[in-house]
């Protein structure tokens, strides 16, 4: 039987802060950080920091095709850089931040180079888009301290990942941007209130504190997915609670002292809406309790999954 995974390259700055955004996709195998694109054999961090052996920090992603394609790859892969920024990402300079996608076949530059001109006709940026797009050649296999850094160092990455101006970037360039007399009119005055004022809904008076129906439930104002059925469980408090989400790239948290609590607040990056709050009681190995208000969700039912265009989640229900 033919192997079904493929192989992507992509380089954005600090390899770090490029494996969340991939890791928890459906159809991802695997993401390795490393160094590509230079004439070192088997060079160190400290060596391509230097920036004198010509790599590039980058991340090797091993996919299924069939459940999450290239071309949702490279829209992912825009949507994590300054693609305007020809000598490092934010604050990390030198030539082996620079951005890049190393294509694997013909099929793959031609979608990289299709995805370019779409990105630079769409007026997005006023500066020209200056990522390069190569032929992928050997990589090699970081450091095993730098292997899924946000897992192993969550607090340094989350501070890393702030700090660099990176977060702030994405939020400000990718984001949905709607003005509140729009979302006035879109949202009821409960989903408006909880999503922008940070209100929550009353415990067991709301739509999926006890819905049991197989799908997904994503952002009611963006539309990205959160949160699946699959992780979805009874903690018995009256709100919607999951183990886990589907990307947990799309969850900001915040450190919230309101109401005389210390809690961790959870926003939606792409919205900016609050969601509601993570708690450390859940029945999971993470012990992660995902308390989220319905008002901030919709619920794609598995079946619509495909002609709503979340065909890549279609694979939990099987």
């Amino acid at each position: 039987m033919m192997n079904q995974f493929e192989l992507a390259t992509f380089a954005g700055g600090c390899f770090w802060c490029m494996v969340s955004p991939f890791d928890e996709q459906p159809g991802i195998k695997e993401v390795v950080s490393g160094y590509t694109g230079g004439h070192t054999e088997n060079p160190t961090y400290q060596e391509v920091c230097s920036n004198t052996t010509g790599h590039y920090e980058a991340v090797q992603i091993t996919f299924d095709p069939a459940v999450f394609s290239y071309e949702k790859l490279l829209e992912l892969f825009w949507q994590q850089i300054d693609p305007t920024d020809a000598k490092g990402q934010f604050n990390d300079r030198g030539s082996s931040y620079r951005t890049a996608i190393f294509y694997h076949n013909e099929k793959q530059r031609e979608l990289a180079e299709a995805s370019k001109a779409e990105l630079a006709a769409s007026g997005r940026f006023q500066n020209p888009i200056v990522t390069e797009i190569l032929p992928a050649g050997l990589f090699y296999t970081a450091e095993e301290k730098h292997q899924y850094y946000y897992k192993n160092f969550p607090f340094h990455y989350n501070h890393y990942r702030e700090g660099s101006g990176r977060a702030r970037f994405i939020r400000e360039n990718w984001k949905v941007r709607k003005s509140d007399e729009e979302l006035r009119k879109e949202l009821t005055p409960l989903q408006y209130e909880v999503t922008r004022n940070n209100a929550t809904e009353p415990p067991f008076q709301n739509e999926f504190w006890n819905h049991d129906e197989e799908g997904i439930y994503v952002d009611i104002i963006s539309g990205e997915p959160l949160f699946s059925s699959t992780d979805k469980y009874d903690a018995g408090c009256g709100w919607p609670s999951f183990t886990k989400p589907l990307r947990r790239n799309e969850l900001e948290e915040k450190f919230d002292t309101s109401h005389g609590l210390r809690r961790i607040e959870v926003r939606s990056k792409t919205s900016d809406s609050h969601l509601g709050h993570v708690f450390d009681d859940g029945p999971g190995p993470d012990r992660a309790r995902y308390c989220i208000n319905s008002a901030s969700l919709r619920f794609v039912p598995k079946n619509n999954l495909q002609e709503e265009g979340y065909g890549q989640f279609v694979k939990l229900f099987e």
